[in-house]
């Protein structure tokens, strides 16, 4: 019997909750069969099985807290666990030899181990994951005891999607109530005089207590020691998208025709790197001590992803070398990702200043906490097309974006933030101009 060892899953974690077991003891496994999936201070990682064979125990409960570097599950490898097999019924037939017939088959099959439920629940569980789906789908259709195999997937290779489950779910559900015959024939009082019993129809109000786990536990904390430990400074500004907009749509249909969706987002972060190039103190840390500023070499920009799991930031790496395209393409596969569950480590450390898009649900103005250790966050406020005058004092209609920034007002001035808030804001309203800057 092996265990298996809960490896690092991330820089500086030392336990994971236990969010669902995929397996039983008992189960046979496959190589890379997903097993366990946990919850690390950042995002919802999967734990596959290392080799082929059966599960032996389960060393967590589910919503147990387990140590990173301790045993997770033990197993036995399949070819060992095939020799205990041959041993075992050896060991049986020699037990019995000596016995009637009846005997010996009874005692044989009472030697057998009995788990059916076990081995169905084994095979079901094997042919589900043989289907492609993200581990929040996985989860959402073992909620509402669904099999993925009667479910048809619209994602590339048959992958089925949330909004697959949904589409089921509410057929399954309509479906029902089309079958479902009213079942109350009692008659009705309509004179509002009842036979005297007092009857409280009014339905019951349980208080529903969640523990606060995972990504949201880790959240509250950092924000807190953040909001508590760092002087924030507020700062507002509107930014005149109109070109950029216009930009946008002439340059869609190329990158459409790469396979990409363009958006703001990739024109306002290379914008913010261009920005940084002249004001780097944007893309540096202080020491623990605040004794030393450390300059970063990398412009790796976070964006805040909303995620049912909660507030999850992944960060694009280097966006002073790459082009809008391979912006944007970052962009759809870590908002994918982070929603999904399955952000990677690797696209969760290392950021250096962070965007929140606020607008995305309808906000204008916020005041954005900063996401320690960076020294500063901004947030997009939701454009909207609002009066300004044109320089031949006409009113004319213009698309607005409002956008608040934070810094760490131990090393970032008013001054500062507000000239390079007007560096950034100019490569954004002339966007042309970030032509001249661009490698």
């Amino acid at each position: 019997m092996s265990d298996f060892i809960l490896p690092d899953v991330g820089e500086g974690i030392v336990e994971c909750e236990v969010v669902e077991w995929l397996v039983s003891e008992g189960d046979e496994i496959e190589e890379d069969q997903p097993v366990v999936e946990v919850m690390t201070d950042k995002a919802l990682v999967e734990i596959t099985a290392p080799e082929a064979g059966r599960i032996t125990r389960l060393y967590y409960q589910k919503e147990a807290l387990a140590k990173v570097h301790s045993p997770l599950f033990a197993y036995m490898p399949k070819g060992e666990a095939a020799e205990q097999g041959v041993d075992e019924a050896a060991d049986s037939a020699g037990e019995v030899s000596s016995g009637s017939p009846s005997a010996a088959s009874a005692d044989a099959v009472s030697a057998q181990p009995s788990r059916p439920a076990t081995e169905t629940r084994s095979s079901s569980i094997g042919n589900q994951m043989r289907i492609p789906a993200s581990p929040a789908v996985r989860r959402l259709a073992r909620e509402h005891e669904l099999n993925l195999e009667e479910i048809d997937g619209s994602g590339k290779d048959g992958r089925v999607l949330k909004e697959d489950v949904q589409a089921y779910l509410d057929s399954a559900s309509t479906g029902q109530r089309s079958a479902t015959k009213p079942a109350d024939s009692r008659p009705v009082d309509k004179s509002g005089e009842g036979s005297g019993d007092s009857v409280n129809h009014a339905p019951s109000q349980d208080l529903r207590i969640e523990p606060i786990r995972g990504v949201r536990a880790v959240m509250a904390r950092r924000m807190v020691e953040s909001a508590s430990t760092i002087p924030h400074f507020i700062f507002n500004e509107d930014i005149d998208v109109t070109e950029l907009l216009a930009l946008r749509e002439q340059l869609k249909p190329a990158a459409d025709a790469a396979g990409v969706r363009l958006t703001l987002m990739p024109f306002i972060m290379k914008a913010m790197a261009l920005a940084i190039q002249k004001f780097p103190i944007l893309n540096s840390r202080l020491n623990a001590e605040a004794t030393e500023i450390h300059y970063l070499p990398n412009c790796n920009i976070g964006m805040a992803v909303d995620s049912e799991a909660g507030l999850i930031v992944p960060n694009i790496k280097g966006v002073e070398s790459l082009t809008l395209v391979e912006i944007a393409s970052e962009v759809a596969r870590l908002t994918t990702a982070a929603r999904e569950g399955r952000a990677g480590q690797a696209d969760l450390k290392d950021g250096t200043i962070t965007i929140s898009n606020i607008g995305a649900l309808g906000g204008t103005y916020a005041s954005p906490i900063i996401n320690a250790p960076e020294v500063a966050i901004v947030a997009l406020g939701r454009t909207q097309h609002l009066p300004r005058f044109d320089d031949s004092g006409q009113v004319v209609s213009r698309a607005i974006m409002p956008v608040s920034w934070a810094g760490d007002h131990r090393i970032i001035d008013g001054g500062t933030i507000a000239r390079f808030s007007n560096c950034w804001k100019g490569y954004l309203e002339s966007p042309q101009s970030m032509l001249l800057h661009m490698g």
